[in-house]
């Protein structure tokens, strides 16, 4: 007799293509770890359908402008009626995350402030930082960028293309998550 294989349904909004990326890279890591993962990116029409015998259903979303993106959020509500809080992970995936100590719920504000708004108690959290990119940015959203970089300490020069993800630490988050699902009877 076999056993199941731990399955954990990744779900994911992007704005400008590093969370998918980001999705993508956990669901490789994954794999390799003899977990089923799949992504399913939530920008398509209508919501797509959630995963319910998954294991783990994990979220992940870009920020823009303070607040995880509208298809994450109504996602979300969604996902919090059909699987409870123990099997949701969420995966944040914004700036502030580039700094040491800002990985974790209490070291993100974004992450922390998400969490506080909606009640959710995941079994995992964790913010991953994205990408800056300036010279992909409409003229709006470079200028916002900018001024948001400068309150916080970062680069302004619009020609300022940065990849701050740290891609040894979405292995590693692959590794926790493949663990927690493993874990689970």
């Amino acid at each position: 007799m076999t056993s199941k294989r731990p399955k954990i349904a990744l779900y994911y909004a992007s704005h400008d293509g590093q969370t998918r990326k980001i999705a993508d890279r956990l669901a490789a890591h994954l794999g390799a770890r003899d977990i089923d993962a799949s992504t399913t990116d939530l920008s398509t029409s209508p919501i797509p359908t959630i995963d319910t015998e998954a294991d783990l259903v994990l979220l992940a979303s870009a920020i823009r402008y303070g607040f995880h993106l509208p298809a994450a959020r109504r996602f979300l509500g969604r996902l919090r009626t059909e699987v409870p809080d123990g099997r949701i992970a969420v995966v944040s995936v914004n700036l502030t995350a580039r700094k040491p100590g800002r990985q974790t719920a209490e070291g993100n504000v974004y992450l922390r402030n998400w969490l506080k708004r909606t009640g959710l108690r995941p079994a995992f959290a964790a913010a991953v930082a994205g990408k800056l990119d300036y010279p992909a940015y409409r003229w709006f959203d470079r200028t916002m960028m900018r001024a948001i970089m400068t309150i916080s300490g970062g680069p302004t020069d619009p020609s300022t293309v940065i990849e701050y993800t740290d891609w040894a630490a979405v292995e590693s988050l692959a590794a926790e998550l493949a663990a927690l699902v493993s874990a689970t009877p």
